[in-house]
């Protein structure tokens, strides 16, 4: 783990995570999630340098960079390429007991999401450069919000803490989100691989399977998890996918 000093302290920051492209053999590059110097929350695609065991550190071309302003926890961290070839980013609700920002359920926000976006240096363009100042990923025509003013087209699924991590059965394809808890529940949702995306994970109108911090909430359109457990001494948070 690498942490960036200058963006804070290092809490829950520093390198979030990585990914090899389907053909990382003959493409010589790779994908890295991390915390910059900004505390803001950075991928880039890194290409390896004459020795196939080490990267070129001048290579770095920045694909997204979403703003992290205020805390500097719930970054989330996980990078994985699904079985559609889609890179798949878990980004965090953007820090601070209970989302106080409300990142979560906010369409417009890339914070406390699941988001799907084409990666391919080949690829067309398409993404938001008001964020992201480059124009390195493309949005795959199938994304649940495509043409959808109301969301922001990155947008695979939404309603998440921190997920930290999550995984593709090898097999089936289905999706795996471990999402950490605020203080009673651990959660891990499932997605199934026919799913054409946008599932609400509930964050922050449910903590698990119950309601945040309210006597009752509706839970219409919302995905609830397959497993709950909760988060008791000693504490152990859902952190692998």
């Amino acid at each position: 783990r690498v942490q960036s000093p200058e963006s804070g302290g290092g809490n829950e920051e520093g390198l979030l995570g990585l990914a090899f492209p389907p053909d990382y053999t003959t493409a010589g590059y790779f994908y890295v999630y991390y915390t910059n110097k900004d505390g803001n929350n950075a991928l880039s695609r890194f290409y390896l340098s004459g020795d196939p065991d080490v990267a070129n550190p001048n290579s770095e071309e920045t694909i997204l960079v979403i703003p992290h302003p205020t805390y500097t926890n719930h970054n989330g961290g996980q990078l994985a390429f699904g079985p559609d070839g889609m890179l798949y980013i878990g980004v965090g609700d953007g820090g601070g007991g209970g989302d106080p920002l409300g990142n979560a359920q906010d369409e417009l926000s890339l914070k406390g999401k699941l988001l799907r976006i084409d990666v391919d240096p080949t690829a067309s363009a398409t993404g938001d450069s008001s964020i992201r100042g480059t124009t390195n990923y493309a949005i795959p025509a199938d994304n649940p919000f495509v043409g959808d003013s109301n969301y922001r087209p990155e947008i695979w699924a939404l309603g998440l803490r921190n997920p930290w991590r999550f995984s593709f059965d090898r097999l089936t394809g289905d999706l795996f989100i471990a999402d950490v808890g605020q203080s009673a529940l651990e959660e891990i949702n499932f997605q199934t691989a026919s799913s054409s995306g946008g599932e609400n994970y509930g964050w922050n109108i449910m903590e698990g399977d119950q309601c945040y911090n309210a006597a009752s909430c509706s839970t219409a359109g919302l995905t609830l998890p397959v497993h709950v457990y909760p988060n008791v001494t000693p504490e152990c948070a859902a952190t692998g996918g």
